[in-house]
Protein backbone atom coordinates (compact mmCIF):
# COMPACT_ATOMS: atom_id res chain seq x y z
CA UNK A 1 0.00 0.00 0.00
CA UNK A 2 2.74 2.46 0.98
CA UNK A 3 4.67 1.60 -2.18
CA UNK A 4 1.60 2.32 -4.34
CA UNK A 5 0.98 5.66 -2.61
CA UNK A 6 4.62 6.62 -3.06
CA UNK A 7 4.51 5.69 -6.75
CA UNK A 8 1.32 7.68 -7.29
CA UNK A 9 2.65 10.75 -5.46
CA UNK A 10 5.92 10.66 -7.43
CA UNK A 11 3.95 10.37 -10.67
CA UNK A 12 1.66 13.28 -9.76
CA UNK A 13 4.60 15.42 -8.69
CA UNK A 14 6.37 14.85 -12.00
CA UNK A 15 3.22 15.67 -13.97
CA UNK A 16 2.62 18.94 -12.12
CA UNK A 17 6.27 20.03 -12.21
CA UNK A 18 6.39 19.38 -15.96
CA UNK A 19 3.26 21.51 -16.45
CA UNK A 20 4.88 24.40 -14.55
CA UNK A 21 8.09 24.19 -16.56
CA UNK A 22 6.22 24.13 -19.86
CA UNK A 23 4.07 27.15 -18.92
CA UNK A 24 7.18 29.34 -18.69
CA UNK A 25 8.70 27.90 -21.86
CA UNK A 26 6.38 29.74 -24.25
CA UNK A 27 8.41 32.13 -26.38
CA UNK A 28 7.04 35.57 -27.29
CA UNK A 29 8.44 37.54 -30.20
CA UNK A 30 8.55 41.32 -29.90
CA UNK A 31 8.91 43.42 -33.05
CA UNK A 32 10.22 46.94 -32.71
CA UNK A 33 10.91 50.09 -34.70
CA UNK A 34 13.80 49.96 -37.18
CA UNK A 35 13.11 46.24 -37.86
CA UNK A 36 14.58 45.19 -34.54
CA UNK A 37 13.31 42.14 -32.71
CA UNK A 38 13.82 40.20 -29.48
CA UNK A 39 12.22 37.22 -27.76
CA UNK A 40 11.18 36.54 -24.19
CA UNK A 41 10.08 33.53 -22.19
CA UNK A 42 9.66 32.83 -18.50
CA UNK A 43 7.39 34.07 -15.76
CA UNK A 44 6.22 37.45 -14.53
CA UNK A 45 9.04 37.46 -11.96
CA UNK A 46 11.95 36.28 -14.11
CA UNK A 47 12.24 36.33 -17.88
CA UNK A 48 14.76 35.09 -20.39
CA UNK A 49 15.58 37.65 -23.07
CA UNK A 50 17.09 36.68 -26.41
CA UNK A 51 18.68 39.69 -28.08
CA UNK A 52 20.98 39.44 -31.10
CA UNK A 53 21.50 35.66 -30.63
CA UNK A 54 22.52 36.03 -26.98
CA UNK A 55 20.37 35.03 -24.02
CA UNK A 56 20.09 36.96 -20.75
CA UNK A 57 18.17 36.28 -17.55
CA UNK A 58 16.31 39.38 -16.31
CA UNK A 59 14.73 39.77 -12.88
CA UNK A 60 11.64 41.83 -12.20
CA UNK A 61 12.33 45.16 -10.53
CA UNK A 62 10.16 47.63 -8.68
CA UNK A 63 8.58 49.98 -11.19
CA UNK A 64 5.95 52.66 -11.52
CA UNK A 65 2.30 51.54 -11.39
CA UNK A 66 1.12 50.36 -14.81
CA UNK A 67 4.57 49.29 -15.95
CA UNK A 68 6.87 46.32 -15.54
CA UNK A 69 10.65 46.46 -15.46
CA UNK A 70 13.19 43.66 -15.83
CA UNK A 71 16.96 44.03 -15.41
CA UNK A 72 20.18 42.11 -15.67
CA UNK A 73 22.71 44.26 -13.82
CA UNK A 74 25.67 42.24 -15.11
CA UNK A 75 24.89 42.69 -18.81
CA UNK A 76 23.11 46.03 -18.40
CA UNK A 77 19.94 44.91 -20.23
CA UNK A 78 16.84 46.71 -18.96
CA UNK A 79 13.37 45.99 -20.38
CA UNK A 80 10.55 48.43 -19.58
CA UNK A 81 7.05 47.20 -20.50
CA UNK A 82 4.05 49.51 -20.64
CA UNK A 83 0.50 48.65 -21.69
CA UNK A 84 1.04 49.41 -25.38
CA UNK A 85 4.81 49.12 -25.93
CA UNK A 86 8.15 48.08 -24.50
CA UNK A 87 11.62 49.57 -24.68
CA UNK A 88 14.92 47.74 -24.33
CA UNK A 89 17.93 49.58 -22.94
CA UNK A 90 21.50 48.78 -22.11
CA UNK A 91 22.02 50.87 -18.99
CA UNK A 92 25.74 50.03 -18.83
CA UNK A 93 26.31 51.49 -22.29
CA UNK A 94 23.68 54.20 -21.80
CA UNK A 95 21.81 53.37 -25.02
CA UNK A 96 18.31 52.43 -26.09
CA UNK A 97 18.61 49.18 -28.03
CA UNK A 98 15.01 48.93 -29.24
CA UNK A 99 11.96 51.18 -29.11
CA UNK A 100 8.22 50.75 -29.53
CA UNK A 101 8.36 46.97 -29.25
CA UNK A 102 5.13 44.96 -29.33
CA UNK A 103 3.99 41.37 -29.29
CA UNK A 104 1.23 40.30 -31.70
CA UNK A 105 -1.31 40.50 -28.85
CA UNK A 106 -0.27 44.11 -28.14
CA UNK A 107 -0.67 44.99 -31.82
CA UNK A 108 -4.23 43.65 -31.53
CA UNK A 109 -4.92 46.05 -28.64
CA UNK A 110 -4.51 43.59 -25.76
CA UNK A 111 -2.16 43.90 -22.80
CA UNK A 112 1.21 42.12 -23.00
CA UNK A 113 1.36 38.58 -21.62
CA UNK A 114 3.64 39.72 -18.78
CA UNK A 115 0.70 41.58 -17.21
CA UNK A 116 -1.29 38.34 -16.85
CA UNK A 117 -0.06 37.62 -13.32
CA UNK A 118 1.15 41.11 -12.44
CA UNK A 119 -0.46 44.14 -10.87
CA UNK A 120 -3.45 45.44 -12.82
CA UNK A 121 -2.69 47.96 -15.53
CA UNK A 122 -4.87 51.05 -15.37
CA UNK A 123 -5.33 52.88 -18.66
CA UNK A 124 -6.44 56.52 -18.58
Amino acid sequence: MKKNLLTISVLLASIFSTANVNAGDEVFTWTCNESKQFKTSGTTEKIVLTWETKTYSLDRQTSLPGSLRYKNTNSGHDLVVLGNKAMLFNIKAGVRLADFCQTPEMKAGRLPHLFADAEPFVQN
